[in-house]
């Protein structure tokens, strides 16, 4: 059993510590493999729990872990909302990690944006983890180079008007060529570290609106900026400000982030007493 265990948390830890995800329902897998036999009496018990491993111990850990993560994204209803659970999982590994960094405020936000998703979807959640539930879920551009209605190619670098993946950490609001915006800094080596030098920023645009998606069968697209309906950007924008996470997902191979750390994020929860947020 401890050798299988340890080759478990091998395959939880490969990848020199990069895009380590969480596996939804792993845990019913774990306790499967812990369940002591039917009519083991109290010796047999005392001794199979004396010889379970450190391995075995971080494996129910994380299992556990796993099962407050899936709680937690059914309490909030965002299966139902659009956004799937495994862009969720990685979200939530990235805010735990940038949290147990200091690196976020305490308000307990979770701002996803889905990039897997037509420019026609509403494809941004804001979610308040504390309360578990979803305060905004709206529709969002992408970069006019990254593509047409769906957005498939990213890029980092200046003047390339194209979406950048990653993590953020959101800043202050300011007022410039687009009214009303909002600073974020790019947290991911190589994926979004030049945005403030790119102006990618969240702002308002009248052509993220469904009269626009009417008319030309799609979104409008940005410069790389994340921009939002005129309708409620003020509002999102007032709700995420001041360091809280904002992670912008599209499934591409050559992304990775130091903050998709399950080892780390799972030390920040057994930490802080088995608590996510």
């Amino acid at each position: 059993m401890v050798q299988e265990n340890k080759g478990i948390i091998r395959k939880v830890k490969k990848g020199n510590r990069r895009i380590r995800r969480i596996i939804p329902f792993l845990a019913p897998f774990f306790f499967a493999h812990f369940s002591l036999p039917a009519g083991s009496n109290n010796h047999d018990t005392k001794t199979q729990k004396t010889h379970l491993s450190a391995a075995t111990s971080e494996a129910i850990r994380f299992a556990a872990f796993q099962v407050d993560v899936y709680k937690l994204y059914e309490e909030i209803g965002l299966e139902q909302s659009g956004l799937s659970l495994d862009v969720f999982n990685e979200a939530l590994l990235g805010y735990i990690n940038l949290k147990a960094q200091g690196q976020l405020s305490d308000k307990k936000l979770l701002t996803v944006v889905d990039f897997n998703k037509p420019s026609t979807e509403k494809r941004l959640w804001v979610i308040d983890l504390a309360a578990k539930k979803v305060l905004f879920n709206s529709l969002v551009a992408h970069g006019k180079n990254s593509g047409d209605n769906i957005a498939q190619e990213f890029d980092n670098t200046v003047s390339s008007e194209k979406s950048s993946l990653g993590f953020y950490v959101t800043q202050n609001i300011y007022y410039g060529k687009h009214g009303k915006s909002l600073k974020l800094v790019g947290k991911d080596k190589d994926f979004n570290t030049n945005a403030l030098e790119r102006c990618v920023v969240m702002h308002g645009a009248d052509y993220v609106s469904d009269n626009f998606i009417a008319q030309h069968g799609r979104l409008g697209r940005s410069q790389g900026c994340p921009a939002l309906p005129m309708e409620n950007y003020s509002k999102i924008i007032d709700e995420v400000k001041d360091k809280t996470c904002l992670f912008i997902h599209a499934d591409k191979k050559d992304y990775n982030s130091d903050y998709l750390d399950a080892e780390s994020a799972l030390a920040y929860y057994t930490q802080s007493g088995n608590t996510i947020i």
